[in-house]
């Protein structure tokens, strides 16, 4: 039973991990193609991608300087990083009770 409850944490962690990788490319992929002019990733797409990788996406704003002027772009990301630090924490406290 705890070795399943670890290989399922660690899952967890790896997904998180993923899609962290995943928002904080896209921010710094988009801030690219925003200083060459060429077509860039929708707003949409990027708020989205916030939700499975709040934390990926908060970074992100900030190493790229992109989309910090905005304020539901902020406000979205920090509150998606903010949720996604209290579910891991959450995740690892649980697992030192056991």
């Amino acid at each position: 039973m705890l070795v399943w409850l670890i290989h399922r944490r660690v899952a967890v962690l790896i997904v998180c991990a993923v899609c962290d990788v995943v928002s904080f490319v896209l921010y710094g992929v988009d801030k690219d193609k925003a200083r060459k002019g060429v077509w860039r990733i929708p707003e949409k797409v990027l708020l989205l991608s916030a939700v499975p990788g709040g934390i990926g996406a908060r970074v992100g704003m900030s190493v790229f300087h992109h989309k910090t002027r905005k304020w539901y772009f902020v406000v979205w990301c920090t509150l998606c990083m903010v949720l996604q630090a209290a579910f891991l924490v959450y995740l690892f406290s649980s697992f030192e009770a056991m």
